[in-house]
């Protein structure tokens, strides 16, 4: 086996390969922790906003082990759902629930990317001390890194649009978003009416991390990204460029805000009970101040409230 890769072949076969992270019984659920874990009210936020677009179906893209599905079915058991994953089906999943490896086509469906794009493996680049912009390569077995070939083609005019690196100091770095550009809007264009969202941690033009934001990610805690299977490898998602690419497949109705502000205006406001209601209602008060506290994790900053939502509609037909 080749033993240095671009970062990009490396991720693909560490996550996506046949003993790979993302194959692993455990599922992603064992190492990290997602809104969909965190909460109930996560799922019946998007409930209520598949209710509010008046869609009646609901596709997962990077399903994991079926938990938000599970949840939606619980919640609101009239919707139909299907789970995206390369994983084999979870054999938790209720026979209602749907399961595949490709994105379905489909009318009046709620496509959600729940932090599916950050682990569409893309290439790493770093600005050498000449000034010349290299694509970063990496020993597949300890995670040690060299510089290779410069950046030219499309992927030197990605960067020059989204993440320019001209007047850049050398150790500077990026990563070219273009195979999640190109994923995203493929997935927005098998939707014959309905709404996508997609939910991910990342950054906008002119917050762009200076040095790249690679990381791994193993049973809950950060470590090194070693390209081996044994952890998660993921980078922050470019969301005003993967907006770009839904627009330039036909996507419309464009809104780029945060989990905190979307969730808020779902009415996941993590709002405490009135103290009155302990003495009429205890059962209710500790319910309600159990939401409250889950909907604060949800909405925090500095954590998954600060998550990026993009919500976009389908193409017109």
């Amino acid at each position: 086996m080749e033993r240095w890769l671009t970062w990009q072949e490396a991720t693909r076969r560490a996550l996506y390969g046949a003993e790979g992270f993302y194959r692993r019984a455990e599922g992603p659920a064992g190492h990290f922790r997602t809104s969909v874990h965190a909460s109930p009210l996560f799922a019946r936020a998007l409930a209520d906003l598949a209710a509010a677009s008046g869609l009646d179906t609901v596709v997962d893209v990077g399903a994991g082990r079926g938990e938000l599905l599970i949840a939606l079915c619980r919640i609101a058991p009239h919707l139909e759902s299907v789970g995206v994953d390369v994983a084999d089906r979870p054999e938790v999943l209720p026979p209602s629930i749907g399961w595949g490896p490709e994105i379905p086509a489909g009318r009046n469906v709620l496509l959600v990317a729940n932090e599916w794009l950050d682990n569409i493996p893309v290439d790493v680049v770093e600005v050498d001390a000449r000034g010349v912009v290299r694509v970063v390569e990496v020993d597949v077995r300890t995670g040690h890194e060299r510089l290779g070939a410069p950046v030219g083609g499309e992927d030197a005019r990605w960067l020059e649009r989204w993440w320019p690196l001209g007047d850049a100091r050398p150790g500077r770095r990026a990563e070219i978003g273009a195979p999640r550009d190109a994923a995203w809007a493929r997935a927005v264009g098998r939707l014959e009416r309905g709404v996508a969202v997609a939910i991910d941690y990342g950054h906008v033009g002119g917050g762009r991390p200076p040095y790249g934001s690679l990381a791994g990610y193993r049973q809950g805690r950060q470590v090194p990204p070693v390209p081996d299977g044994t952890c998660d490898v993921t980078c922050h998602v470019a969301m005003d460029a993967v907006a770009a690419a839904g627009e330039a497949a036909g996507a419309g109705g464009t809104v780029l805000t945060t989990q905190r502000q979307a969730l808020r205006a779902l009415g996941v406001t993590g709002q405490r009970p009135p103290y009155a209601l302990a003495r009429t209602d205890p059962t209710a008060y500790l319910s309600a101040l159990r939401d409250a506290g889950e909907a604060g994790e949800l909405t925090a900053r500095g954590g998954l409230g600060d998550f990026h939502w993009l919500t976009q509609t389908a193409p017109t037909r």
